[in-house]
């Protein structure tokens, strides 16, 4: 009798802790995707999407992201944008925009101040590109000066931030300016244009600690964190003019590129 009584309780244990019997998979797909909602993309939206195929397509909605979509007619809709700029100014901290792939989007000195997550959405990193044209937004900008001439950049980042299949390109400057918080890039390509300039152009630049473009705005650690990416072009990939150095560099060489692995963190 005790043996069977052992078994009993054993079963009921395996029963209950099946992931079938999970309650909050017999919740239906509304419901689920409104408790995601609540859910900070950066990290806790991203691992959800592992859990399960269902989860990865409820977690990726469309509904819960921010898109920038040049082709639709009606920005009526909520929640969709004609140009990443618009998109940037509109979204909430912690929110996460869908660029659309196809074609390239324009940006010039974008500045992101609040915790954001971008996220191309093609395949492949180069189906989304975003691209700084030389010379463009100087009228817009007051002249700022680095190393004794003018930086132009996509996007220029204070805050924490993630960027993620996405292909950013700069033409004279830099792809991308990091003044402050901890910035992520994952599965990105970012190149520099081949131009007699070629040696004032780099990916990455970034001034956090050096007062050279100071920011009011409080962060928890300054940062740069880049993985499976592939840099192209200009002087060197990084370019640091404050308190953070390159760390941890791991390379790998495919075919017709070279994918980073990298830190930048305090010296």
């Amino acid at each position: 009798m005790e043996v069977e009584e052992l078994e009993k309780r054993k079963s009921r244990k395996i029963t209950s802790s099946s992931p079938s019997s999970a309650l909050i998979n017999n919740l239906d797909d509304g419901c689920l995707m409104h408790i995601f909602s609540f859910l900070s993309p950066i990290p806790d939206r991203y691992n959800t999407a592992l859990v399960c195929h269902r989860w990865c397509y409820l977690a990726c909605h469309p509904r819960l992201w921010l898109r920038v979509d040049r082709s639709v007619q009606d920005f009526s809709e909520p929640g969709v944008f004609p140009n990443i700029e618009e998109a940037v100014s509109a979204a909430r901290p912690g929110d996460t925009i869908l660029i659309a792939a196809g074609g390239s989007h324009l940006a010039s000195n974008i500045q992101i101040k609040k915790p954001l997550c971008l996220i191309g959405g093609g395949e492949l990193p180069d189906e989304t590109t975003v691209i700084c044209l030389r010379g463009s937004d100087r009228e817009k900008q007051p002249a700022r000066l680095c190393c004794s001439f003018w930086w132009s950049s996509a996007l220029e980042f204070l805050s924490t931030c993630k960027l993620t299949n996405l292909t950013v390109k700069a033409e004279l400057g830099c792809c991308l300016l990091h003044r402050s918080g901890r910035l992520i890039i994952d599965e990105c390509i970012l190149q520099c244009e081949s131009n007699p300039l070629d040696y004032l152009s780099c990916p990455i630049m970034s001034t956090a600690g050096s007062g050279v473009f100071p920011s009011n705005l409080k962060s928890d650690g300054d940062s740069i964190s880049v993985s499976h990416t592939r840099i192209e072009g200009g002087a060197k990939a990084v370019l640091t003019s404050g308190d953070l150095a390159l760390q941890q560099v791991r390379v790998i060489y495919a075919r017709t590129c070279l994918y980073f692995w990298f830190d930048v963190g305090c010296r």
